[in-house]
């Protein structure tokens, strides 16, 4: 069958940057051993000096923008080991988003799906009608009635079986330092709450003061979707309230949503709580904990916040702890923002790889910081009958943490 191209074909002033970008990659193929999605196929077009290519060839009017052109990008991660690994010091990131804008959303875009995980409000409501209704008990069996492929079936199991958490509420001022700003989110304000609150309970017993912003969506997951007006209203919604918190430094404990803030806010410092936590670490004591622990570094906490370093001298100060650190790259969850949903079969396959690695250690708990990861890679425990239970990583250390104000 011949492709029909697609509606959007490349504008000529987004196409020269993006063809400028594509121009840097001198084809040494050094990102291949590091990619998840050439691990999984071996296909060059599934590599990102493939769809570096791919998008040169967009920029440059050489071909049109049909489907199966469009694929290996839509299958691309966004985990960013490329960048990692390269030597011409390529900004992949940047080609990537550019590649999406010039695209437009994928046809297989959950629109609906998205709309209601990047509204909190909304989310909460249909989570009480859902648990209402008993949703949390026959959730499992009517998603295994979808098809594999269907985002619905995804969205069916990611979905947690507890109730939607409280959401944080702001810290007491301990001294004088000057006051962070949390970033709550979307769906982390809703499932990610507790990690939160104790990112707030061991910033407090670091002495420092935690203001929190509202709970709405970053942009991330449209920026890589490529629904560039939606990215651009949530960067500038991020850019008020930032404004609004007179805050010094932005943080956020999911580091999904880091790229997409520094993007907002540039020149303003936005970390992962546990780089300040670290920095200071002997204000800090936990109480031992015997327990076997497999952590998994999200790739956007390794390639984007570059936070693993500051996560493990934390984790490391709790003592008794058995913790076993997943290998990588080129291992990625298959979470990826939106594209367990887009990409289910494919998310599904990196997913048990993973946990297939952690599985070697025989763990009591896995900690990842991520909440699409974590959510993702809970919907596999279940699915293999795993007897494993899962935690974020702040969450493990605020219940340690001896003496918390």
């Amino acid at each position: 069958m011949t492709d029909m191209p697609l509606e959007k074909s490349p504008e000529h002033a987004a196409a020269g940057r993006l063809a400028e970008l594509a121009d840097q990659c001198v084809q040494c193929g050094l990102c291949l051993p590091v990619c998840p999605t050439y691990a999984l196929d071996g296909n060059e077009a599934e590599s990102p000096r493939g769809r570096i290519a791919i998008a040169a060839a967009l920029a440059r009017g050489q071909v049109e923008p049909s489907p199966s052109l469009r694929l290996p990008l839509d299958h691309c991660l966004g985990c960013l080991n490329c960048e990692t690994a390269c030597p011409a010091d390529v900004h992949y990131a940047e080609l990537l988003v550019e590649t999406h804008a010039l695209l437009g959303p994928a046809p297989q875009r959950p629109r609906l799906l998205l709309s209601l995980a990047k509204h909190p409000t909304w989310m909460r409501a249909l989570r009480r009608i859902g648990r209402g209704f008993g949703l949390p008990r026959w959730k499992d069996r009517l998603a295994r009635r979808l098809s594999p492929a269907s985002p619905w079936r995804s969205a069916l199991l990611n979905l947690p079986a507890s109730a939607p958490e409280a959401p944080v509420r702001a810290s007491k001022p301990y001294t004088e330092k000057p006051p962070l700003a949390l970033f709550t989110g979307c769906v982390a304000s809703v499932d990610d709450a507790d990690a939160q609150r104790a990112a707030v309970t061991l910033l407090g017993a670091a002495g420092f003061q935690v203001s929190v912003l509202p709970a709405f969506c970053c942009g991330a997951l449209d920026l890589h979707g490529g629904a560039t007006a939606s990215a651009t209203r949530a960067a500038a919604r991020t850019r008020q309230a930032w404004q609004a918190s007179g805050a010094t430094q932005l943080l956020s404990v999911t580091p999904g949503c880091v790229g997409a803030l520094r993007r907002a806010l540039p020149g303003v410092s936005v970390i992962d709580p546990v780089q300040l936590l670290a920095a200071h670490a002997g204000a800090l004591r936990f109480r031992p904990l015997a327990r076997r622990m497999a952590l998994h570094l999200p790739c956007t906490q390794i390639n984007v916040s570059r936070s693993e370093a500051a996560l493990l001298q934390l984790l490391r100060q709790i003592p008794e702890l058995q913790l076993s650190v997943l290998p990588r790259p080129p291992h990625c969850c298959g979470a990826a923002g939106s594209h367990l949903l887009e990409q289910p079969e494919r998310a599904a396959r990196l997913r048990d790889q993973t946990l297939r690695q952690a599985a070697s250690s025989k763990p009591q708990v896995l900690l990842s910081s991520n909440i699409g990861c974590r959510l993702h890679l809970a919907a596999g425990i279940d699915e293999l009958g795993l007897d494993w239970s899962h935690l974020h990583p702040l969450t493990l250390l605020a219940q340690q943490l001896e003496h918390p104000h």
